[in-house]
């Protein structure tokens, strides 16, 4: 496989504004290529905006999402990927003939739609309906996985889009300063937002403790280390709706290291190589190689009713 070259950006995105969303996606996907990116990738739900779905009735949700792949938004992202060519990944709510709704993530190139993905573990909105198939296609020779967010949480699901034959998983998210159950998780104060040009330091500690990027680190490096894959982890920046995301995205390479990470407070991306020695080198590979599935086929595999946990996220 030929080396590719990847970009993950992050960007403040508008509730609900298509247009201003993509024409964000556009400007930073035009940048990327013409520093010779070969595919550029953005957060969960990029082009409609996320958090404040949790508010939305289901005719709210249905006027929202969109049809794939003939909805606007994915017809626009075609026209921005032959224009710029480049191939572009992004998340956005989609419904079906049957007003189904899901969370979705596309990868588009010039030609139209190459793969789509349907979030297993979705929440924030009780109308949307969980996908139930993994995802695997191709980039340049290159085999690729999507999970969305709470996903990978759940280390079954990586190991099983490895399995499929990913060698890259692209990991949108919208994450991190919200609160949970673990020691040091909570909310950021938007106002330190507000006052990021005056006082970032402040605002840096907040998103890199506990609250954001050290929790992060905990377990997405693992996933890419137990499993010997690249990471592709895109997480927007600044106020989605209510709550103040931190960014980081980042590219992590088999080794579990960071080769690239997004440190701005602006809209922007960060791009790395991504080269298929390290897929062989790194201990993943061995690893895979050394399962012994007749001892836990039996037990991975029994049945089980999935008990996940809906948090609905208010910033009261």
């Amino acid at each position: 496989m030929d080396n590719l070259k990847i970009s993950t950006a992050q960007f403040e995105n508008k509730s609900g504004d298509k247009s201003y969303n993509l024409s964000v996606i556009e400007k930073l996907a035009e940048k990327a290529a013409k520093e010779g990116s070969d595919v550029i990738a953005f957060h969960e739900c990029s082009i409609t905006g996320y958090t404040f779905a949790r508010q939305l009735s289901k005719e709210q949700m249905l006027d929202l999402a969109e049809f794939i792949p003939d909805g606007k938004s994915i017809l626009k992202l075609k026209e921005i990927a032959n224009k710029f060519d480049i191939i572009i990944l992004a998340g956005l709510f989609e419904k079906d003939n049957n007003n189904n709704l899901f969370k979705a993530y596309v990868c588009v190139d010039k030609t139209g739609l190459i793969a789509k993905y349907r979030k297993l573990h979705p929440f924030i909105n009780p109308f949307l309906t969980a996908g139930n198939e993994y995802c695997v296609f191709e980039i340049h020779g290159w085999k690729c996985g999507i999970l969305i967010c709470y996903d990978n949480n759940i280390v079954e699901n990586v190991r099983a889009t490895a399995l499929l034959g990913a060698k890259i998983i692209f990991m949108p998210h919208v994450t991190m300063c919200t609160p949970s159950t673990r020691p040091g998780a909570g909310f950021v104060d938007p106002k330190l937002w507000e006052n990021r040009e005056a006082d970032p330091t402040s605002l840096r500690l907040e998103f890199d403790g506990m609250k954001g990027r050290s929790w992060l680190m905990k377990w997405i490096p693992s996933r890419a280390y137990d499993n010997g894959i690249y990471v592709v982890f895109a997480n927007p920046i600044g106020m989605d709706d209510d709550q103040l995301k931190n960014g980081c995205s980042m590219i992590i390479d088999p080794f579990g290291d960071v080769l690239a990470e997004c440190r701005s407070f602006d809209d922007s991306f960060e791009t790395a190589t991504i080269t298929s020695e390290k897929l062989i080198q790194a201990g993943g590979y061995r690893y895979i190689k050394a399962r012994r599935p007749e001892l836990y086929k039996d037990i991975i595999g029994q049945h089980h009713k999935s008990e996940q946990k809906v948090v609905w996220l208010d910033n009261k």
